[in-house]
């Protein structure tokens, strides 16, 4: 990355598949820190947040309830998400490869390589 330069920061909760994640005090998020002007990734992170009693100084034992509601809520909708543009990325390239079979990839199709005629 090169200054200036804008960034785009999007977090993706990480599924506790174990299911053990409601008896402990943290949770990760995977990162995807993406350049503005280059439109490409610039880092890939990943965070361990720990929820911290500030009235008890301590880590908490346990994510409260409401959160781990909130965090099932958010698996959910990421992994509908995921599907939904999978299913829009196939139909995209089943359009880009209609395109190639009406143009290119026809049995008649001739490759111009730009030569100018004799």
């Amino acid at each position: 990355m090169e200054s200036p330069d804008k960034i785009s920061v999007y977090h993706k909760l990480i599924p506790d598949t174990s299911g053990h994640l409601s008896s402990q005090s943290a949770f990760r998020l995977e990162v995807m820190i993406l350049s503005e002007a280059r439109q490409r990734p610039a880092a890939r992170c990943f965070e361990d947040i720990v929820i911290y009693d500030y009235k008890k100084n301590r880590k908490t034992v346990n994510i409260p309830p409401f959160v781990m509601e909130q965090f099932e809520a958010i698996w959910k909708q990421q992994e509908q998400e995921r599907e939904n543009w999978r299913q829009h990325i196939a139909e995209i390239e089943n359009r880009v490869r209609n395109l190639e079979l009406e143009s290119w990839d026809r049995v008649d199709a001739v490759e111009d390589n730009g030569s100018t005629p004799q």
